[in-house]
């Protein structure tokens, strides 16, 4: 990257007899129905046929990116009323490709797009360091976000400091950074990378003061705002340079301990940052998920014989120090997105190769796995002939994606190119694969119970409308607590087969702070149409249906 005991679901929506399903549901729980009529039972079968085209549980999300604005807000300096509505376009474009995700930049460079305490704001917000942009942005991110029924993944990176000169940032010039920049209160803690003035400022991962205090830094965004997920992306120690190395002897000689060999010791330097974040999320806000999205190949098979077919360039194991694949394996982090930006006929880093590789990985694990997809090369790239021709490319891509089991959903980046929908490519992906709304996967190795059934108020129809009311009974905290809908339509009483799937799933809300929602959805008068309301916690765990009764109909 550029920069449910009933109804428990399994990870692609697809209803497994050991996982419990609707079946359970209308077995022994009790169903909530509005108050004027007795319970509708939900019938059920043994066996009910679900529909791999229309997953019930998809990740479908986008990066907004904020270094160097590349994304939001569009230039530095815009006053707090642009800022925010620039945002808003960015979650209407979410919407309007039907995502249910946003992944958001909030520290680029050792800086803040919120008040934090460990760093000053951000220059990408007003164009200086440390200057109080003149609202809360993470606030009022989280905020709209839900508003507008998407999770916002707050994406964090640890070690960079700077950009380079050429982008209007600080370069290596360790002075021009605010003056209470820790970076500038312990220098001993900075490495400029390339040490000349092509280079940027990087805190040294080797230093466990460095990693104990941007952890810090970090869990503030964590503990003070009610974000879905936090997110790093390929950075780590920084890419190589040919022709350079990156000055940690100091540091190997003095933290190195039993190590010899110092590229074993960068990466236990990343697993310690990776495994001690984790387990402050947990600590903090055990349903809060930690994702990283690294460069698309963990090793070559060259290298390793566990690695793919690939000749990549930079394996992450290799060149970033970072060996992901032991991450999921160790159970550290909730979800993996592999940034697989090639196409799928370029031979030294196929997508199919790559894709298939970390379903093997992730496949019988508790990661959840998500592929980071290239929309920006749409268009734009000449290497691969399908970027620049086919607009079925990003396609396949998701096609791909439904057939491996592992894999749970896709991640676009960036906002920006989402928003040009080059070749229409973005359209076909939403028309072709994302026609229903999803869930977001169910974390089934977060330990929570599933909320209570909503009861249904009201069901008419008017002019052509139909508006369902319900109000949330669950009064759980925590992970437990309701903190999604999932409204579905039958024509007569539903069965499980017919909440398997996303075929009569017609909205996905946050649940937000009222405990009375509607929802409106436009069709036909039929006395026989139906409504499903089911409340999903925090890990998106549903639990058991609310089934309305016979609609009013108003003349």
């Amino acid at each position: 990257m550029p920069d449910r005991r009933p109804p428990t679901l399994t990870r692609r929506g697809v209803l497994g007899a050991a996982a419990g399903t609707a079946a359970t549901v209308a077995a022994g729980a009790a169903l909530s129905a509005p108050a004027q009529a007795d319970p509708v039972p939900v019938d059920h079968h043994e066996a009910p046929a679900t529909d791999p085209a229309l997953p019930k549980e998809e990740f479908r999300a986008g990066w907004i990116a904020t270094t160097v604005n590349i994304d939001w807000p569009s230039r530095a300096g815009l006053d707090a009323e642009t800022q925010k509505e620039e945002f808003l376009r960015r979650l209407a474009d979410a919407k309007e490709y039907h995502f249910n995700a946003v992944v958001t930049q909030i520290r680029p460079t050792a800086d803040a797009f919120w008040p934090s305490p460990f760093e000053p704001w951000s220059r990408w917000l007003t164009g200086t360091q440390g200057q109080d942009p003149g609202y809360d942005p993470l606030a009022f991110a989280v905020e709209q976000a839900h508003a507008h029924d998407l999770e916002l993944h707050a994406w964090l990176n640890p070690y960079r400091i700077s950009m380079k000169a050429t982008t209007g940032d600080v370069g290596t010039d360790l002075s021009k950074l605010h003056p209470d920049h820790l970076a500038r209160q312990h220098p001993e803690w900075v490495v400029a990378y390339p040490a000349n003035e092509t280079g940027q400022l990087y805190y040294n991962p080797g230093i466990p003061e460095v990693r104990e205090f941007v952890i810090d830094a970090m869990m503030d965004a964590v503990d003070n705002y009610d974000v879905d997920g936090v997110h790093f992306d390929d950075y780590f120690y920084p890419y190589r340079v040919a022709g350079h190395e990156f000055d940690d002897d100091d540091a190997f000689a003095e933290y190195g301990g039993d190590f010899t060999d110092k590229g074993d010791w960068r990466r236990n330097n990343t697993d310690q940052l990776i495994q001690g974040f984790a387990s402050r999320i947990k600590e903090s806000k055990p349903w809060v998920k930690f994702g990283v999205s690294p460069a698309g190949v963990w090793r070559n098979k060259a290298d390793d014989p566990e690695g793919s077919d690939t000749q990549a360039g930079a394996p992450t194991y290799d060149a970033l120090f970072a060996d992901t694949r032991k991450w999921v394996r160790e159970g550290w982090i909730d979800y993996i997105a592999p940034q697989i930006y090639w196409a799928r006929s370029l031979p030294v880093a196929s997508y199919t190769v790559i894709a298939n590789w970390w379903n093997d990985v992730c496949e019988g694990t508790d990661c959840h796995l998500y592929i980071g997809e290239a929309v920006y090369k749409v268009d734009v790239d000449t290497i691969s002939p399908e970027w620049k021709n086919d607009p079925r490319e990003l396609h396949s891509h998701v096609a791909l994606s439904r057939e491996l089991p592992a894999i749970g959903g896709n991640i676009y980046y960036n906002a920006s190119a989402v928003r040009a929908d080059k070749l229409n490519a973005m359209s076909i992906i939403r028309d072709e694969h994302y026609a229903r709304p999803a869930f977001v996967p169910h974390s089934a190795h977060l330990p929570s119970r599933a909320p209570s059934a909503p009861r249904i108020l009201d069901v008419c129809h008017e002019d052509g409308q139909w508006t369902i009311e319900w109000t949330n009974r669950s009064r759980r905290d925590g992970i437990n607590a309701t903190a999604w809908y999932g409204v579905y339509t039958t024509v007569g009483n539903p069965d499980e087969g017919d909440l398997a799937d996303a075929s009569n799933l017609i909205g996905v809300l946050a649940a937000g702070s009222d405990r009375t929602r509607t929802f409106t959805w436009a069709g036909e008068y039929d006395s026989k149409r139906r409504f499903v309301v089911t409340g999903l916690n925090r890990a998106w765990r549903e639990g058991a249906p609310a089934v309305s009764r016979r609609p009013r109909r108003r003349h």
